[in-house]
């Protein structure tokens, strides 16, 4: 147990390996809510991406005794929800593939600056779900589940240039989607 005597991710991950369910639950509680925001960010249904969810955790709780410990428990969760939401969009026929533009200058506001100059919470959650599946699940990740440049490229597989380029053109887009609306210069 950590020293604030709550338990780690790991810690409950160690006692799902060996069938805890109350250790199972405990870990569903922690994250469900942020990783049903995820897949619905690169889903946006909210029955796949409830679906997606609890395929996810059924995983975990069969791979729980596998976790290498090489990333976070959260990562390594979040890696397993995204490459199921890949497997649900392949199946229906949803994948969207596009090229990054890596030569976008990332002039916009920090996302603090964004989330202050909104004082309307709808509008900022409408020009976020406006994005497009890879930068909504870059915002969500980044600013909403406060994961490091280089776990979001660990869940996403791919590079942490892509990931910056991601989150550089999503503040562009959510720049512009905010000023329609006097929220931002």
């Amino acid at each position: 147990m950590a020293e604030t005597g709550v338990e780690t991710d790991r810690d409950l991950l160690s006692r799902i390996a060996t069938g805890d369910r109350s250790a199972m639950r405990d870990l569903y509680e922690r994250h469900n809510a942020p990783l049903y925001r995820f897949l619905l960010s690169r889903l946006s249904d909210r029955f796949e991406a409830a679906d997606v969810m609890q395929e996810t955790f059924i995983d975990v709780w069969r791979g729980a005794g596998r976790f290498e410990g090489r990333s976070s428990v959260t990562t390594w969760m979040f890696g397993i929800a995204r490459n199921k939401s890949i497997d649900r969009m392949r199946r229906s026929g949803r994948v969207v593939v596009s090229e990054p533009d890596e030569t976008m200058a990332d002039d916009a506001p920090d996302p603090e600056a964004v989330a202050e100059a909104a004082s309307d919470a709808d509008r900022v959650r409408g020009c976020i779900e406006g994005l497009g599946a890879q930068h909504r699940a870059a915002v969500e990740l980044a600013f909403f589940q406060d994961l490091a440049y280089r776990e979001i490229a660990d869940i996403e597989g791919v590079p942490v240039g892509t990931v910056k380029t991601r989150i550089a053109s999503a503040k562009q887009l959510l720049k512009r989607c905010l000023a329609a609306f006097g929220l931002v210069a």
